[in-house]
């Protein structure tokens, strides 16, 4: 497993279905992720399997507060570009996802998976990771799941806040920190006055 905040996401060229459905053969997340402020790139084990489809759903949700924060959603798993469009092609009631507004990648050869670190030891697909990456291709938030546990996209969202928040202000985000509460300026003094008030609240 490989601990990537702080550093450079591994960029990466591969197959992918658009939001649009087109297929294209050469999608790269750097190019991608240039009118963005920010990346969620988040990695699922297989189309057509059980936990996944709730939360690709789930994520395409919430696609409005995503664009909101102007940050760039893209889904990656091991299946081919066009299994993919085979499952966005397939009825939410019967199985699939619909047509999700981000795109999904392709990463049979399981580079990438292996790249980020998240290539489940036995089963060998993709396990439930979500990275948070800037403007400068940073990683700033890594959280992996296991296979039978599904992401909390609340959670996603707030990390996100957090980081916009901590960039505009120069303040940090403290413990379940959410949008409109307090935050913390980095200082002794600054530390000291934020527990005299909230720590009761934590």
């Amino acid at each position: 497993m490989s601990i990537l905040v702080g550093r450079k996401a591994p960029d990466f060229t591969a197959a992918a279905v658009l939001a649009n459905g087109e297929i294209d053969g050469n999608f790269n997340l750097y190019k991608a992720a240039e009118k963005y402020e920010s990346v969620i790139l988040f990695f699922y084990p297989l189309d057509f399997t059980f936990v996944c489809p709730s939360e690709l759903i789930a994520l395409d949700n919430r696609m409005q507060e995503f664009e909101q924060r102007q940050s760039l959603l893209l889904g990656i798993s091991i299946d081919s570009a066009f299994t993919h469009n085979a499952w966005r092609n397939t009825a939410i009631e019967n199985g699939g996802i619909g047509k999700v507004r981000y795109p999904l990648i392709a990463d049979i050869n399981h580079r990438i998976c292996q790249a980020y670190g998240v290539e489940h030891p036995t089963q060998h697909v993709a396990l439930r990771g979500t990275f948070v990456i800037d403007k400068q291709q940073i990683v700033r938030s890594q959280i992996i799941n296991d296979l039978p546990l599904g992401r909390n996209v609340d959670e996603i969202l707030r990390t996100l806040d957090a980081l916009i928040f901590h960039e505009k202000h120069g303040e940090v985000c403290p413990a379940g920190w959410t949008k409109g509460k307090t935050a913390i300026k980095p200082t002794t003094e600054g530390i000291a006055q934020y527990l005299a008030t909230e720590s009761g609240r934590l």
